[in-house]
Order: structure tokens, then sequence, then C-alpha cells
């Protein structure tokens, strides 16, 4: 598996013979973006990757629609031209299309000649606190099995008992996992993605070979950066500790 953190929740990955992208964010920096219920973010860093350098994408993982954090409108402009986006069943809706929708722990293949086979489960995801999905929507995380081998992508959540529940389903191989303790004023205190802490906790339970961060930067409403997760790595058992890895933005790494 070849990985390319291209910036935010956005990576390329190339597994099996597919061309595979998550959660397409492409907008040059600059703009602001209102998510609704008074949040709203600004987009302070560009991708490393320009849409139009991007190989052709076999296949869009995307976590959600509704949010340009996840989908942002130069996002939204490839999806088309992908041979299928798997998304939620609502988004499948609203986007109709090549759109396959999944609800959590349902699941679907990628096919096509001259490529493996690669199983697709959807996991579930609570996007913010406990009660706040009528607020924030249907979000999923994708396991991916290629050839007895395991990829899991979080989504947007927070640590939570739906989370949990990955223990013990699957020996994980890599786990990507989106962090950035989202905090929105309006809000206060209430996180609407995992902490650094939450995903030293979620790692210790699910134990993956690797956990490679994401979706820490490049928006404000992150509130843990790099240097922030790393302070709490640094307070962590070895054994869990040791499992993190950082993908150098706009760098292809090979796991």
């Amino acid at each position: 598996m070849k990985l390319t953190h291209i910036g935010g929740p956005t990576a390329l990955i190339e597994l099996g013979g597919w061309t595979l992208l998550t959660d397409p964010t492409f907008d040059a920096p600059g703009g602001h973006y209102n998510f609704g219920w008074g949040t709203a973010s600004d987009k302070v860093a560009g991708p490393a990757i320009a849409a139009a350098d991007l190989p052709p994408i076999d296949a869009v993982l995307l976590s959600h629609d509704h949010h340009e954090d996840n989908l942002d409108p130069a996002g939204r402009a490839l999806l088309p031209g992908a041979g299928v986006v798997v998304t939620t069943a609502a988004g499948a809706k609203r986007l109709g299309g090549n759109a396959r929708g999944l609800r959590a722990w349902e699941g679907t293949r990628l096919e096509a000649p001259g490529k493996a086979t690669i199983e697709v489960i959807a996991t579930p995801c609570r996007h913010g606190p406990p009660l706040s999905h009528p607020i924030v929507g249907d979000v999923i995380g994708f396991t991916l099995i290629h050839e007895g081998r395991v990829l899991w992508i979080s989504g947007d959540t927070v640590l939570y008992d739906g989370v949990r529940a990955m223990e013990g389903r699957w020996q994980i191989d890599v786990a990507i996992v989106h962090l950035g303790g989202v905090q929105f004023p309006v809000t206060g205190p209430l996180r609407y993605t995992m902490t650094a802490r939450e995903a030293i906790e979620l790692v210790a339970l699910l134990k993956p070979e690797v956990a490679i961060p994401i979706h820490y930067e490049g928006w404000s409403h992150f509130k843990q950066g790099r240097a922030a997760i790393e302070a709490e790595l640094a307070t962590a058992p070895a054994g869990v500790r040791d499992r993190f890895r950082w993908a150098p933005i706009g760098e292809p790494v090979e796991l």
C-alpha cells in the first residue's frame, strides 16, 4: 500500500491496483465556510497536490458530504469522474450518480478487471457529543480488506462506544485516524473529532500495527495540531506511542 497525505482529511491510497481518494478537499486557502447552526471555519492551507495533478481516481471514500472540510467545491467537482463514490446512505441520495450508500456495518466490494477485489465495510462514527446527530448528520468510517490485510479509516468521530465496538472485529494493519479535536466558539468545550488523548486510548484498544494521524491541520476549527498531538504522544506508553507514524504531507509513504 502507498499513502500520500494531501492535507486535512484527504489522502491518496494506492492498493491492489486501485487508486483511492479519501474526503476530497482541494480548494485554495482563504475561504470561509459555514457548517450550519452557528459553526464555521476558515481554510488556512491548500492541498499539497492540486486536483489537476491527481492520477485517475477509481473510487472515493467519502465519510460525509455535507461539511466542506471533508468535501469542498473543488473536491466535489472530482466526484463524477471517479469510478465510484462510497459514502453514507443519506449522502448517496444527495449525490446520486455513481454514489453507493452504506450504513454502519454494511459493506460493498470494489471489483474491476485487472484489479484485486477490495471489501469495504462502513464503520460507526459520531461526529460530536451525545445527542448531536440531528445537527451534525450521518458520518461513516471505512474498513478495507485486501488479501487478508486490513486498513481502517476512522472518519470524523469522537471516541464513543460505536468506535470501541471495533475491538476484536479485525486485526488492523494500518489505521488512518482523524484527529484535530475540533471545537467551535458557539458550543464552547464540546468536541467534534478525536483529541490526541482519545486517539491514544483507541490505539491501545484496537492495536493497529501502524496508526497515521490526519485531519489535524489546514482549517481554523482544528484545535490540536501536530505539536499538541506529539506532546500527548510523548506521555503515552511506549507500546502505544510506537504505533503512531506521521505521513509527511505531499510525500508518498510505502506501508
